[in-house]
């Protein structure tokens, strides 16, 4: 792709990012669906177990939760752009985020919370549930109220915000210095796929036995010292045309280090299978190569969806809007479904089948639906909608 097709596309949309997102959001749906087969541990399970299934969900682990926090921070310094306000910027990210969210924990987690507790021996029905003992506080059936479940990606995004928001608030010289040294100095040679690469490991590296490796937004600080990093990464290339040439350049390195990573990754899975736990040497080598395949595999997709996909389409539009919708009702869906339909004892192929057709069927309803009725769009993430207006149409253009 020349140089004339990447300019108008640093200073407005990037159509390739936005087909990037929408895809690792999809592959996510299918992959939450998968797990529902897999041996590993998960919200529901039905009566098969295929192993086969460890090896592509495997190398899916590592980079799927990375791309997507970059793919946010790139979001973000579009939708920072727009108002070159942080204050503007953080309660705009509010509305979008905190709203949704609260939705969500009101109205969708309690299904999957419900079926948690019943697969546990909870003797009562889902209305006596959602009203009184979903609300408590502490451990109930097993499970600890409350809980984010799936949602725990906007809360993290959202604390991500936060802090950015800060520092565009107090530190934007510091920002610009950091970035206008930084980002000449790492697009140069290999830099771009090695030293975030190798940060990134030392970080995950240096946690491993000094914080507990769980989910939570004040514990989860392992976690946090991978995607904040990959958040800013995403923020910095949607204002840095210096690195879009380097991502051309050494996309063939990260893809040699995605290959060689996942393949340590994928050896290890497969030699302590289920619940047998490594040595430690074999857990940190696990863990450097889970993260460096995370950041490999972002910059070999970005490349990818900078040079093939950037361009537009008259469904793009709609399904962007429609990502987060489907996010925030998939996994209600996929459990509800799976729950219900257990007691049938269908075929592996047909179980899929029906996960898959009924889980899109609720995620488009959810959205059409909900995209219609002013009051809803900002429960499911959308923006009030935008009125037509008509153009005014010179002679000279009739």
């Amino acid at each position: 792709m020349s140089e004339a097709n990447h300019g108008p596309m640093r200073a407005g949309r990037h159509y390739g990012l936005d087909w990037l997102r929408i895809a690792a959001f999809a592959l996510l749906i299918v992959y939450h669906i998968a797990m529902v087969f897999s041996p590993w541990p998960w919200v529901i399970h039905t009566d098969y177990n295929f192993s086969w299934l460890i090896a592509p969900m495997a190398l899916l682990t590592p980079w799927r939760l990375p791309l997507l926090f970059a793919v946010s921070g790139f979001a973000s310094w579009h939708l920072f752009a727009k108002s070159r306000d942080a204050g503007a910027f953080l309660r705009a990210r509010n509305l979008r985020l905190l709203i949704p969210l609260a939705f969500g924990m009101a109205v969708l987690i309690p299904v999957e919370m419900w079926v948690r507790v019943v697969e546990a021996g909870y003797p009562h029905g889902y209305l006596r549930f959602w009203t009184g003992d979903y609300w408590r506080i502490g451990d109930y059936w097993g499970r600890i109220f409350p809980s984010w479940e799936h949602l725990w990606f906007v809360v993290y995004l959202w604390a991500y915000t936060v802090v950015l928001a800060l520092i565009l608030w107090r530190g934007r010289h510091l920002l610009d210095l950091v970035t206008d040294r930084f980002v000449p100095w790492v697009a140069q040679g290999w830099r771009l796929v090695w030293v975030p690469a190798g940060l990134l490991v030392i970080a995950r590296l240096g946690l491993q036995f000094v914080v507990a490796d769980e989910q939570g937004l004040l514990r989860d600080w392992a976690g946090h010292a991978n995607y904040f990093p990959l958040f800013l990464f995403g923020f910095v290339l949607a204002g840095s045309p210096a690195l879009w040439p380097a991502l051309r350049r050494v996309w063939p390195g990260a893809l040699a280090l995605a290959a060689i990573s996942g393949g340590a990754v994928l050896s290890i899975e497969v030699t302590y299978p289920g619940n047998a736990v490594p040595p430690h040497w074999v857990m940190a080598i696990a863990r450097a190569g889970q993260v460096a395949m995370g950041w490999a595999m972002t910059l070999v997709l970005i490349q990818v969806a900078d040079r093939f996909w950037n361009r537009d389409h008259r469904w793009r539009k709609t399904m962007a809007e429609a990502v987060f919708p489907f996010y925030l009702v998939h996994q209600p869906a996929i459990v509800l479904i799976a729950w219900h339909t257990l007691p049938l004892h269908l075929s592996a192929g047909v179980q899929f089948l029906v996960l898959f057709a009924g889980t899109a069927a609720t995620c488009t309803s959810f959205y059409l639906l909900g995209r219609e009725i002013g009051w809803l769009r900002p429960l499911i993430g959308l923006g009030p909608r935008q009125r037509a207006t008509l153009a005014k149409i010179s002679p000279q253009a009739a």
